[in-house]
C-alpha cells in the first residue's frame, strides 16, 4: 500500500516503520495537502491537533481510507469536560470531578474547599500532554488553580492514586481489538519527580493484573456504542489512560491518536500488519486481520533537550556512535535489538523538546531495557536529558511474595521446626530461652549480684542490606545495625546489654571499610552502655564476590529472672502499642533491592527529606532508652521485636497458646518510604508486606487496657495503639491484621 502517516514527530516514526516492515511505501508528511484517493491507499494521522482540525473529516470527503476519528469526535481529547461528562454519562468508572471556565478562580476554590480532598488541575483543552498539574499541597493546589484558570477553561478532579497504564485500542466503528497495555513515565525526573512532560519512556507490555478484553469492555466499548448509535461509527485509536486503584481501575483520560511514547513501545511489538489492521477498521471490520502480538517485551527511552519541558534549548548537533551526521537520521536499527525513532531532529540537531526515542526488544523487560539503554548510549547532544528508571515501576508489580526475590520465610520455618527437637536435647536446667525466642536465657545467678541473675544471648547479622551500603559507600551505619539489633532482641525480655563481639568477612578486606564498620559498632556501644569485647576479621576470597563483605555479631545481656519478659499474664484483652522504627531495619533488603532495582539511590522521592538510598539505609535504632520508663513501671506484660518475618511472625513468638493477636492496618503512620514501598508492590498482598517489612513498627508493647496511658506516658515519643489480644485456637498462636 501507498500510506501517508500525518505528523512528524517520534510516534509517526514509529507509524511509519511499523508500516514499512511489511513492505508498504510510506511518506510521513505534515498535512494532507492535496493528495487524493489516486496518490494514497490509507493515511494514518499521528497527532492530536490534526485530527482536531478535521484531517479525517477532510479524508471522508476526498474518499480516503483514513485510521482517524472525526473532528467531532476528536472533541473526547480536545475538551477534557467534555470527555468526562461523556463518560460519566455512559457509566465508565472515574474520578469525581468539576469543569469551570477562563478565570473562574472563585469558584473552583469554593468548589474544591468544598470538596475536601486533594485534586489534579487539567486545562480542559489540548495541551501536547503538559497541561496537568499534581499539587502536593494546600497552598501548591490554589497556586495552580489560578496559573491555570488564566489559560483557559479547565476541570478540576479527584486526585486517585494506583498505578497508571495505557489501553491503546483499535476500532473499526462497532468493536475494537487491544494493543498490548503499556506504562508511560509522564515526570520528568527519575523517581516520577518534576513536572509532567509529553512522556520521558514507556515500556509494554505492562504487568497489570487485568485482562485486555475486560478493559476494554469497560473503557471502551462503551464509547465505540455511543458514537455507532449516534450514527458517526468511531474509526481509529480509543486510548484510554487508566489508574489501577485500590477500588478498580478508573478512567484518567481519553486521546483520539496513538499515545507518544507508547507507541514506540508498542508497535515493534506487533507482528501483525499493522497497515492491514488499519484498513480493516476504515471497513468496518478489524476482525477480519488476525491480532498476533510477538512474545517478550519493549522498552522506549527518551532523551530530551535541556530546559525541556518549560523552554527547551535547541540546535545542538546530535551525534549517534558509528554513523555519519548526514545519514543518521535515517537508520533505525542503531544496536542489536535497539530502534531510534527520531522526532525534534531537523539537519542532525535538536529541534525541540523530545528529540528522539531509543526502544530495546528482548525476551523480557530486562533485557529489553538494557537494549534500549545500550542503544541510547551512543547517542549524544549537549547536555541530553534521559531518565535512567524506566520501568522501575515494575519489578514491584510483579512481585507476589518474598519468595519471589528467593527468600522463602516458609522454608526457614520448617528448618528450625525439624532442629528443634535435635537442639532441645542439648538444653540444661538452667536454660530458660531456647529455640524460638529472641534470644537464649543462661541462668547466672553465682556471679552477678542479682536476686536470680540470668544471661540473655544474642547472635544475629544484618543480611542483604551490606550490599546496598558496600555500593553506596555508606557502612558505618550497619555498625549500629548489628550492635542494636543484637540490643533489642535481648531487651524484649527485660535485659540490658553487657557486652558484645563483631564479626566481619570480606572477600578482600579494606582496612577503611573495616576501621568504618567497627566504629560504627562502637558509637552504637558507647550509647548503650556496652561494652565492646572482641571481634574477628575474616578474608574469604572465592566465597564472597568482589567488594562484598558481611557482618554478625553476638551480644551478652543481664536480666533479673523476676523481671523477665513475656510474663506469665499475657492473655486476651491485652492491648497493643507500637512504637515506630527508622526504617526497614535490617530485614526485607532482598525484596527492597528488587524493588527498587530500577532507581537510582541519589534520587529524593516526592514526600521525601532524604535521598531513597540514605532512606533505606536507616540504621535499626535501639529501644533501650525508649522503653528504660515504660519498664521500669512494671506495666510491660511482653515486647515483641519487629525483625524478620514482620508482625505475623514476631508477635506470636511472645503469645502464650491459645491467644491470637489482632492488628490494624493503618491505625500508625507508616511514613514516605513505607507508603511508597506499599505503592510499587502492587501485586503483594497486606499479610505477605507485613511478613517481610517492619512497615513502620519496630517494636510492640503488650499491656493491660488500664495501663495503657501509664504506658505511653512513659516513653517520650508518638505510639500508638495498633490492636490487641484475643482468644484463639488451642495449639495455635496466630496474629490477624484488619
Amino acid at each position: 500500500m501507498r500510506v501517508l502517516v500525518i505528523g512528524g514527530g517520534g510516534r509517526e516514526r514509529a507509524i511509519a516503520w511499523a508500516c514499512e516492515q511489511h513492505g508498504h511505501t510510506v511518506e510521513v508528511a505534515a498535512e494532507l495537502g492535496d493528495r487524493t484517493a489516486d496518490d494514497v491507499d490509507l493515511v494514518i494521522p499521528g497527532p492530536e491537533a490534526a485530527l482536531v482540525a478535521g484531517v479525517g473529516d477532510e479524508c471522508s470527503f476526498r474518499k480516503i481510507p483514513c485510521f482517524g476519528p472525526t473532528s467531532k469526535q476528536a472533541r473526547i481529547e480536545s475538551s477534557k469536560g467534555f470527555s468526562r461528562h461523556l463518560a460519566t454519562s455512559l457509566g465508565v468508572p472515574g474520578p469525581r470531578y468539576e469543569r469551570f471556565e477562563e478565570n473562574d478562580v472563585d469558584g473552583a476554590l469554593t468548589w474544591w474547599r468544598d470538596f475536601a480532598r486533594p485534586v489534579v488541575v487539567k486545562l480542559d483543552g489540548l495541551a501536547a500532554g503538559k497541561g496537568v498539574i499534581v499539587p502536593a499541597d494546600d497552598e501548591a493546589t490554589e497556586a495552580a488553580i489560578r496559573s491555570t484558570a488564566v489559560l483557559g477553561s479547565f476541570v478540576l478532579e479527584e486526585r486517585l492514586s494506583g498505578p497508571e497504564c495505557s489501553l491503546l485500542a483499535l476500532c473499526d466503528g462497532t468493536t475494537a481489538v487491544a494493543l498490548p497495555i503499556a506504562q508511560d513515565h509522564k515526570r520528568i525526573g527519575e523517581g516520577d519527580t518534576g513536572p509532567n512532560t509529553g512522556g520521558m519512556g514507556a515500556y509494554a507490555p505492562a504487568p497489570v493484573s487485568y485482562d485486555a478484553d475486560e478493559l476494554l469492555a469497560t473503557f471502551v466499548q462503551p464509547i465505540i456504542d455511543y458514537y455507532a448509535s449516534s450514527g458517526t461509527p468511531y474509526v481509529g485509536v480509543l486510548y484510554a489512560g487508566l489508574m489501577l486503584t485500590a477500588d478498580g481501575p478508573r478512567l484518567i483520560e481519553y486521546n483520539c491518536r496513538f499515545g507518544d511514547p507508547e507507541t514506540q513501545a508498542v508497535l515493534p511489538l506487533l507482528d501483525t500488519d499493522l497497515a492491514d489492521l488499519a484498513l480493516a477498521c476504515t471497513r468496518h471490520d478489524v476482525g477480519s486481520v488476525e491480532l498476533v502480538v510477538r512474545p517478550g517485551a519493549a522498552c522506549t527511552v527518551v532523551a530530551a533537550a535541556p530546559g525541556y519541558p518549560d523552554a527547551p534549548s535547541t540546535g545542538a548537533p546530535i551525534t549517534l556512535r558509528g554513523f555519519s551526521t548526514t545519514d543518521w537520521a535515517n537508520r533505525s536499527e542503531i544496536e542489536p535489538d535497539a530502534v531510534l525513532f527520531p522526532a525534534a531532529v531537523r539537519d542532525g540537531r535538536t529541534a525541540g523538546g523530545r528529540v528522539l526515542a531509543v526502544t530495546g526488544l528482548g525476551a523480557d523487560l530486562a533485557a529489553a531495557r538494557a537494549a534500549a539503554y545500550r542503544g541510547m548510549d551512543g547517542v549524544s547532544f549537549a547536555n541530553m536529558h534521559v531518565r535512567r528508571d524506566i520501568g522501575w515501576r515494575a519489578p514491584g508489580a510483579q512481585l507476589t511474595s518474598y519468595a519471589a526475590t528467593g527468600v522463602d520465610i516458609d522454608e526457614g520455618t520448617r528448618a528450625v521446626e525439624r532442629m528443634r527437637g535435635a537442639v532441645e536435647r542439648t538444653l540444661g536446667a538452667d536454660v530458660l530461652r531456647g529455640v524460638g525466642s529472641f534470644g537464649g536465657v543462661l541462668s547466672a545467678r553465682r556471679i552477678l549480684e542479682l536476686d536470680d541473675p540470668v544471661l540473655v544471648a544474642s547472635t544475629d547479622g544484618v543480611g542483604t542490606k551490606v550490599e546496598l551500603a558496600a555500593r553506596l559507600g555508606k557502612v558505618r551505619g550497619v555498625g549500629h545495625d548489628i550492635v542494636n539489633h543484637c540490643i533489642d532482641d535481648v531487651l524484649v525480655q527485660s535485659a540490658r546489654p553487657f557486652f558484645f563481639l563483631d564479626y566481619i568477612a570480606a572477600s578482600v578486606l579494606d582496612a577503611d571499610l573495616v576501621a568504618d564498620v567497627v566504629t560504627g559498632m562502637a558509637e552504637a556501644c558507647e550509647a548503650a552502655g556496652c561494652v565492646l569485647l572482641g571481634g574477628e576479621t575474616a578474608e574469604m576470597p572465592g566465597v564472597y564476590m568482589p567488594g562484598a563483605f558481611d557482618v554478625a555479631g553476638t551480644l551478652v545481656g543481664i536480666a533479673d529472672r523476676g523481671a523477665l519478659l513475656p510474663r506469665d499474664d499475657v492473655g486476651a484483652g491485652d492491648v497493643l502499642l507500637g512504637v515506630a522504627s527508622s526504617g526497614p531495619h535490617t530485614n526485607g533488603f532482598s525484596f527492597l533491592r528488587k524493588l527498587f532495582d530500577w532507581i537510582p539511590m541519589d534520587v529524593t522521592p516526592p514526600g521525601f527529606d532524604v535521598e531513597l538510598g540514605d532512606a533505606l539505609l536507616a540504621p535499626h535504632r535501639s529501644y533501650l532508652g525508649v522503653l528504660d520508663g515504660a519498664l521500669a513501671s512494671g506495666t510491660v506484660k511482653a515486647l515483641a521485636h519487629i525483625t524478620g518475618g514482620g508482625l505475623p511472625e514476631n508477635l506470636p513468638r511472645v503469645l502464650p497458646d491459645g491467644v491470637d493477636a489482632e492488628i490494624r492496618v493503618g491505625s500508625w503512620p507508616r511514613g514516605p518510604l513505607f507508603d511508597l514501598i506499599a505503592e510499587l508492590a502492587t501485586g503483594v498482598d497486606d499479610h505477605e508486606l507485613h511478613r517481610m517489612l517492619n512497615m513502620g513498627i519496630g517494636m510492640v508493647v503488650v499491656c493491660a487496657p488500664d495501663d495503657v496511658a501509664e504506658v505511653q506516658a512513659s516513653i517520650d515519643e508518638p505510639t500508638w495503639v495498633i490492636g490487641a489480644l484475643v482468644g484463639g485456637e488451642s495449639g495455635h498462636r496466630r496474629v490477624h491484621l484488619l
